[in-house]
């Protein structure tokens, strides 16, 4: 990251009443058959341009976007992906994930990333390829960490947290940071909206992956608490951890929902959400002239009383929120990008 990017995400993240985060899950395309995901059998062909995306992520430069995460999908399965991720890799904090099938092969892509994240959710070669659905996907994962971090990429692991891998969470953590590979975390999801055209579908509850255990998860996270105290690639907020604690300990949501005002979704066809469990409230092109609209701020307050996620991006993003909330986040988890810290 060049000096001028670190002045100009500074300068951006400290501007208030502004969206700060972005995903754009630029691909339906995905290689792998994740048993707790759907993505993989409603794939569609049908997705923006590269020059459409660039137009799109001018736009985003223009509201004040400091964060742009790239998934999919796996985004790297496009063929033209490189172009996408080399131009916003000048302007944002760039997350690209990747199943971990394809970061070897397209290392060159992601040499100016802040932050290439490999999905990595068992340390049992049988047990990750069952997950994912796909036989080798673990040779595949570990050969994409070990590739990227020689090559001097920034590469991080994020498993995803599932009743199915929930003793291993500890293991795993300590087996990457200890090679000096960040980790952070996702928490398995699914569709809980009745709303039909809802931006982007994940699938059903998958009884194998929710998590039951509910002591167990508390554990995990006095567990990753304790660690982080020594363990600074443990990238993950006290704040996030504390809140997921809460969650299952006491089934208590600290926090509201900022989806639609410090942070949005993109889907492959430029259509946006302040999260994928609602529909659609328009698209990139038109991004500007509706987010001052009364048909946003009506979303807000939509968004801000709802509680049927446990998406920990969303979570995350609404801890969070505001310039205090990106001095947070500089803190603790934008340490790692490639120029900041």
């Amino acid at each position: 990251m060049k000096f001028s990017k670190a002045a100009h995400v500074a300068g951006r993240s400290l501007v208030p009443n502004k969206p700060h985060h972005a995903q754009w899950l630029i691909t339906r395309k995905c290689n792998c058959r994740c048993r707790g995901c759907n993505v993989w059998n409603e794939q569609d062909k049908d997705e923006l341009s590269a020059k459409e995306i660039i137009r799109g992520l001018d736009i985003l430069r223009k509201m004040g976007i400091v964060e742009v995460v790239f998934s999919g999908g796996d985004p790297l399965l496009r063929d033209d992906a490189a172009e996408i991720i080399e131009y916003a890799s000048r302007y944002f904090v760039t997350t690209v994930y990747d199943n971990g099938s394809m970061a070897a092969e397209k290392v060159n892509a992601l040499r100016n990333v802040d932050f290439a994240a490999i999905s990595f959710d068992s340390l049992n070669p049988d047990k990750m390829d069952y997950i994912k659905g796909v036989k080798g996907s673990f040779d595949k994962a570990m050969n994409s960490v070990e590739t990227l971090k020689r090559e001097g990429v920034n590469v991080a692991v994020t498993p995803t947290i599932s009743q199915i891998n929930l003793n291993e969470i500890v293991d795993l953590t300590n087996y990457f940071t200890s090679k000096k590979v960040p980790v952070w975390y996702c928490l398995y999801s699914f569709d809980l909206s009745g709303d039909q055209n809802q931006l982007f579908r994940i699938g059903k509850p998958n009884d194998e992956f929710v998590i039951k255990d509910k002591q167990a998860m508390v554990n995990l996270c006095d567990s990753i608490i304790e660690m982080k105290k020594k363990n600074n690639k443990i990238l993950m907020t006290d704040k996030l951890l504390k809140a997921m604690r809460s969650l299952y300990a006491q089934d208590k949501r600290t926090w509201q929902c900022h989806a639609l005002k410090d942070f949005f979704i993109i889907d492959h066809q430029g259509r946006v959400g302040g999260c994928h469990g609602h529909t659609f409230a328009g698209n990139i092109f038109d991004l500007p002239k509706l987010w001052d609209s009364p048909e946003f701020d009506e979303l807000r307050k939509t968004y801000t009383k709802c509680e049927q996620c446990t998406y920990l991006c969303y979570i995350f993003y609404s801890l969070h929120a505001g310039p205090y909330g990106n001095l947070a986040l500089a803190k603790e988890q934008w340490k790692n990008a490639k120029l900041l810290f």
